[in-house]
């Protein structure tokens, strides 16, 4: 990788750590465990772990964005509360967070694993989702040689993901499924749109990622192909800790009647059902 494409990648990379420390200042929170709807509202403020990509919450010229961002948000005012967003990139940290009361919930999409649901409280589904291999698009002789057409085909190759995704159990699976072996390569420094960019500019061949931020993507890097599944398309909700029922309870209730509102079609439409 040439020095100017590093410098890029670690720019990437170092935005969350920005945003956390200078445009979302918030007082030090003294909690070292998980909190229930009764502690938060108590306080007033209720503390959000997210991924800093271009769905879920991002800056956007002198404004913040992004789906989950947005939707927390609206959570907190029609429950006056103040919201705390931190973008943290770790899948493992955030739950990590969550388990030590530094998150009161993780408002991404989290996928409904059964090993997830034994150590977590779900909420009701949010947005549907699959994760898609990320490759280069067949313009040259070498990408041709490298272009993977179907799920068989990934026998032998090395996967690029974020470290500790939930897309690795998936892998695994998959990997069983055709019967043979998939590499799996875990980033840690690095997001999925930081590994998209790798894709196309060369560095790496193959990623896996959300298909909403894969296509999110395409605008600004048309070379990529994100036309193979690498799973199923599923339901994604937010996660609370198993010590927080009421606060599970006060999230369902809200995102079922929320959900039927124009503004929270408007809002799926805008990030989810980008053409």
């Amino acid at each position: 990788m040439n020095k100017k494409k590093l410098l890029k990648y670690l720019v990437l990379g170092i935005v969350a750590t920005l945003i956390a420390t200078f445009l979302l200042p918030s007082k030090e929170k003294q909690v070292t465990h998980p909190r229930d709807y009764h502690e938060i509202a108590g306080e007033g403020t209720i503390h959000v772990a997210t991924e800093y990509n271009s769905i879920s919450f991002f800056v956007n010229g002198d404004t913040l964005s992004g789906f989950h961002y947005e939707l927390i948000e609206a959570f907190a005012r029609d429950h006056s509360l103040k919201t705390v967003i931190t973008p943290e990139m770790s899948f493992e940290k955030r739950l990590q967070g969550l388990a030590e009361g530094k998150f009161d919930v993780i408002a991404y999409d989290v996928l409904a694993t059964s090993e997830l649901k034994d150590s977590l409280l779900l909420t009701h589904p949010i947005a549907l989702n699959k994760e898609v291999l990320v490759q280069r698009k067949p313009y040259t002789s070498q990408d041709s040689a490298l272009f993977i057409k179907n799920q068989l085909e990934l026998a032998g190759k090395t996967l690029h993901v974020v470290k500790d995704a939930p897309s690795i159990l998936r892998i695994r699976n998959l990997s069983h499924e055709i019967a043979d072996t998939i590499y799996i390569k875990e980033i840690e420094k690095y997001g999925p749109e930081q590994l998209i960019a790798m894709v196309a500019h060369g560095d790496i061949d193959y990623a896996v990622c959300n298909e909403s931020i894969a296509r999110m993507a395409i605008d600004s890097l048309p070379q990529i192909d994100i036309s193979t599944d690498i799973s199923f398309t599923q339901f994604y909700s937010w996660a609370v800790s198993k010590q927080s029922p009421t606060l599970l309870d006060s999230l369902n209730t809200w995102l079922d009647t929320f959900k039927k509102t124009q503004t929270y079609k408007k809002l799926y439409q805008k990030y989810y059902l980008k053409p």
